[in-house]
């Protein structure tokens, strides 16, 4: 039961209730409900003003990104991590720009953080059009780039963490090129969130020039001192590609989402939406190669389940199995798997949208 704070207003008090009363006539209502209940109990505790503060500031960063990037869901998009001291006469720069051009002409749209180095060459190979900015507030860098000054799908966040929050939720690829410590952040970042299931599968690119070796020596890291000592498994590899090609990259990102179109849970299963439907010989061989993922029973083909029928995917076959939320590694093997299983599916020309 949710206790409106008896200190309030009299007409505040009453404009709650009102509010509570129409909450189970809402589409969303229990949500909002329970977002209210949070505030009010927070209203009731002890918390100073800069508690207040955060909450305030994280809500506000939401609302816009949520504003800005509705109308934009079901577009697929490609995050491009980098340093924002590479010039642009650097290779890593024009190779940044070029790979952003080709993307979208693939249909993809393009997110960087907004500032200038390989951010600036991200949202000026893809044009204004295709791209987003995620700017970060900060006392001693310069604002947006100019190719996202004044463009309405720049946002500019107060918290690295809100930030960092919509490049996971908006991205279906993620395509770092050499950077600094912010870089290797989000790489790290992203590369945890998807092996521990906070994010969803998708393709990570470790993008080098022709020649170059940073993302070589990066990976010589983690397999000399992460993979040897057992700190991570030899799945968790299966989490990135590296390359110095172009084409390479663009064809690592769509031909993730050949077969593949996204993916959910329902109570203890995971359901993966295709976009075409697979043989049962195909889903023979899934079992036969990945039955280690399973916590129980097999991989079976499903129509869309009692929990989906609001979904948006409801048309698409799908595939239903009991995961055993620990193999995530493994489990992107199976989805590259299974975009080489589709085999009669034509090659698109652009991606599918979500």
């Amino acid at each position: 039961m949710v206790v409106i704070p008896s200190d309030l207003p009299p007409s505040i008090q009453a404009d709650l209730a009102t509010v509570l009363e129409q909450l189970p006539h809402m589409e969303h209502g229990k949500l909002v409900r329970q977002a209210l209940e949070t505030i009010l109990r927070m209203m009731g505790r002890e918390a100073d003003r800069l508690d207040w503060k955060i909450l305030n500031h994280a809500l506000l960063d939401m609302e816009q990104g949520f504003q800005v990037f509705y109308p934009y869901r079901h577009t697929r998009k490609i995050t491009i991590f980098g340093s924002a001291r590479t010039g642009a006469s650097s290779p890593d720069y024009q190779l940044a720009q070029q790979f952003a051009q080709q993307v979208t002409e693939l249909g993809f749209m393009v997110m960087t953080g907004a500032g200038g180095g390989i951010m600036q060459a991200g949202n000026a190979g893809a044009g204004p059009e295709h791209s987003f900015g995620l700017n970060i507030q900060l006392p001693f860098e310069q604002g947006a780039n100019p190719v996202m000054v004044g463009d309405p799908k720049l946002i500019n966040f107060k918290y690295f963490f809100t930030r960092k929050l919509f490049f996971l939720r908006e991205s279906d690829a993620l395509v770092l090129f050499p950077g600094g410590f912010g870089t290797q952040d989000e790489g790290f970042e992203c590369l945890t969130l998807i092996q521990t299931g906070k994010a969803d599968p998708m393709p990570v690119i470790m993008m080098d020039h022709p020649g170059g070796d940073y993302w070589q020596g990066w990976d010589s890291y983690i397999r000399t001192h992460l993979l040897k000592r057992g700190l991570i498994s030899p799945d968790d590899l299966s989490l990135y590609t590296i390359t110095d090609n172009i084409d390479d990259a663009c064809y690592a990102i769509s031909s993730f989402y050949r077969v593949y179109h996204s993916h959910r849970y329902a109570g203890d299963r995971l359901i993966m939406r295709l976009k075409c439907e697979l043989s049962d010989t195909a889903v023979a061989v899934l079992n036969e190669e990945f039955s280690g993922l399973l916590s129980k029973g097999k991989i079976e083909k499903s129509a869309a389940l009692a929990e989906e029928l609001n979904d948006e995917t409801i048309m698409l076959p799908r595939l239903v199995m009991h995961f055993n939320h620990r193999d995530f590694g493994k489990l992107h093997q199976l989805i590259w798997r299974l975009n080489d299983l589709g085999d009669h599916l034509p090659e698109a020309t652009h991606p599918e949208q979500k």
